[in-house]
C-alpha cells in the first residue's frame, strides 16, 4: 500500500500522542487487505510494543473501519475530484480516520493531528482537506452498514434482497453475549439475561466476561447460541463415545461433556489446543484431547458419533469478525469446499454402522452446506439424512425442509440475532 510519489521517513519522536496506536491500525488493515491476514491474528504482530488499551484501540478503530468500509469508501470518492485508488496509503488513512470521527466519536483534533504524520511525504494536504470538509459538512453513516458490494451481490443472488437488509443490520450492531452452561443456569446474579434454549443464557452486549459470576468455578463458556446447534443434534451421551474433530476452541467439545459423551477432541492446532485445555481446567469437563490433522490422523476404533466442524470460509460469523467479508471471495470459498468435502469422507470412515454424523460450518455459502450435503449422499449412498427435528432446537429456529439447520441474518432478531451456520445429521446404514 503505497501512495506514487516520493516520500521522506517521518520523525516518530516527533509525532503526536497516539500517533503510534494509529500507525498499528494502519499496519492491521494493511495486513488484512492487502495480505488477506485474519484479523485476530494479524493483530498480534501490528499492533507490538503499545500497552493494551492502546493494543484495544488500534483494533477497535480497524474493526470499525472494515465494518463502515463501503460507506467510508463512497465518503471518500464523493469528496475527491479523481478516485483515490484503493490501494494507496491516503486512502486507508482517510477510512481510519472517519471511522473514528463518525462511528468511534473520537476527538476530531485527536483524529486529524494522528492522521496527518501517517501520510507524511504524501498528500497532506487532500487527508487534511477531506478531514477538515467531513467536520464542517456534519458527515454521517447511514443507519446500516453497507456489505462490500461482491458480497452483497453473492449474497442477494442466494438468499434474496431481505437477506442482505438482515445482514446489514446484524453487521451494523455489537452482537449479545451467549453462554453455555454445563447445567441449567443458576438464576441468581444474572440481571437482565435470557434464555433461549437449556443450559443457554444471552446477556446484553458488552459484558466483560471474566467478571461475570462463576467465570472461575468454570460452570458456563462463551458460545454464539448458533454454534451450539450442531451439538445439540447428538443429544444426551450417556457414556457413548464421539469423536469431536477440527475441535477447538472447544465450546461444542464441552456441550458433549456435559451431557454425558465420552469425547475425544482433535484438532492440528496446538495453540488452540492449548486455550480448549485451559477451558477444560476451568470447567473441571473431562475430555481426551489430541493434536492431530485428521487428513492423515486416523482414531483407533470407530465411535458411536462423530461431530466434524470443519474449517471453512467462515463467512456466518462476520457480525463478530468484520475482516471475514473482505477477505473470502469464490477462490477461498471453493478452495475450503474441497477441504471439506476431504474431511467429511474421512469422517465417515470413523462412525459405528448404525451411529451418526454431523456436519456443521459457521458458513453463509451453499458450497459448503447444501451443495456439500448433496455431494457426499451421491459419493456415499450408504448413509442418508437424519433429519432435524423441531424440538431438538430452540424456539424460533426450525429445520429446513430437507431437515437441515441453516441459520441467516435475520433469525431471532429481535432477540439480537445469530451467527450464519449449516448443520446436516447424518445416519449411517
Amino acid at each position: 500500500m503505497a501512495d506514487r510519489r516520493p516520500r521522506r521517513r517521518g520523525s516518530p519522536a516527533a509525532d503526536p500522542p497516539g500517533t503510534a496506536t494509529r500507525r498499528a491500525a494502519l499496519r492491521l488493515i494493511d495486513a488484512v487487505l492487502r495480505r488477506g491476514d485474519p484479523l485476530d491474528i494479524a493483530a498480534h504482530a501490528a499492533t507490538q510494543g503499545l500497552p493494551a488499551a492502546d493494543r484495544a484501540f488500534a483494533v477497535a478503530i480497524v474493526s470499525e473501519t472494515l465494518r463502515w468500509m463501503t460507506d467510508l469508501d463512497r465518503l471518500i470518492d464523493g469528496a475527491t475530484a479523481q478516485p483515490l485508488p484503493d490501494d494507496v496509503k491516503s486512502r486507508a488513512v482517510l477510512r481510519l480516520a472517519l471511522a473514528q470521527l463518525l462511528v468511534l466519536k473520537t476527538s476530531p483534533h485527536a483524529v486529524v493531528s494522528t492522521a496527518l504524520p501517517l501520510v507524511d511525504g504524501g498528500p497532506r494536504r487532500l487527508v487534511h482537506a477531506i478531514l477538515s470538509r467531513a467536520q464542517q459538512e456534519e458527515w454521517t453513516l447511514p443507519e446500516r452498514a453497507g456489505l462490500p458490494p461482491a458480497t452483497a451481490e453473492r449474497w442477494s443472488a442466494t438468499w434474496g434482497d431481505a437477506m442482505i437488509e438482515a445482514a446489514e443490520a446484524a453487521w451494523s450492531a455489537a452482537p449479545p453475549v451467549d453462554l453455555s452452561f454445563a447445567a441449567a443456569p443458576d438464576a441468581a446474579g444474572w440481571d437482565g439475561g435470557q434464555s433461549l434454549a437449556p443450559r443457554h443464557l444471552r446477556l446484553p452486549r458488552g459484558q466483560a466476561i471474566e467478571t461475570l459470576p462463576g467465570f472461575d468455578e468454570g460452570g458456563w463458556w462463551v458460545q454464539d447460541l448458533a454454534a451450539s446447534l450442531p451439538a445439540r443434534l447428538l443429544g444426551a451421551g450417556e457414556g457413548r463415545t464421539v469423536l469431536d474433530l477440527c475441535a477447538a476452541p472447544g465450546g461444542k467439545t464441552m456441550q458433549l461433556a456435559a451431557v454425558g459423551w465420552s469425547v475425544l477432541a482433535v484438532d492440528s492446532s496446538a495453540k488452540r489446543l492449548a486455550r480448549l485445555e485451559q477451558d477444560l481446567d476451568r470447567t473441571g469437563l473431562e475430555v481426551a484431547v489430541v493434536q492431530g490433522d485428521i487428513r492423515q490422523w486416523q482414531p483407533g476404533e470407530p465411535a458411536d458419533a462423530v461431530l466434524l466442524d470443519a474449517p471453512c470460509s467462515a463467512t456466518g460469523i462476520f457480525r463478530r469478525h468484520p475482516d471475514v467479508l473482505h477477505r473470502i471471495g469464490p477462490r477461498e470459498i471453493g478452495d475450503m469446499a474441497a477441504l471439506q468435502a476431504e474431511l467429511l469422507a474421512r469422517a465417515a470412515q470413523w462412525v459405528k454402522p448404525g451411529g451418526t454424523l454431523v456436519y456443521a460450518t459457521c458458513s453463509l455459502e451453499p458450497a459448503e452446506g447444501e451443495e456439500q450435503v448433496a455431494a457426499f449422499l451421491t459419493a456415499h449412498p450408504g448413509w442418508t439424512i437424519d433429519p432435524a427435528r423441531a424440538d431438538e432446537l430452540p424456539a424460533g429456529i426450525a429445520p429446513t425442509e430437507d431437515g437441515f439447520i441453516r441459520t441467516l441474518p435475520g433469525l431471532l432478531a429481535d432477540a439480537g440475532g445469530l451467527d450464519g451456520f449449516f448443520v446436516a445429521r447424518f445416519r449411517a446404514a
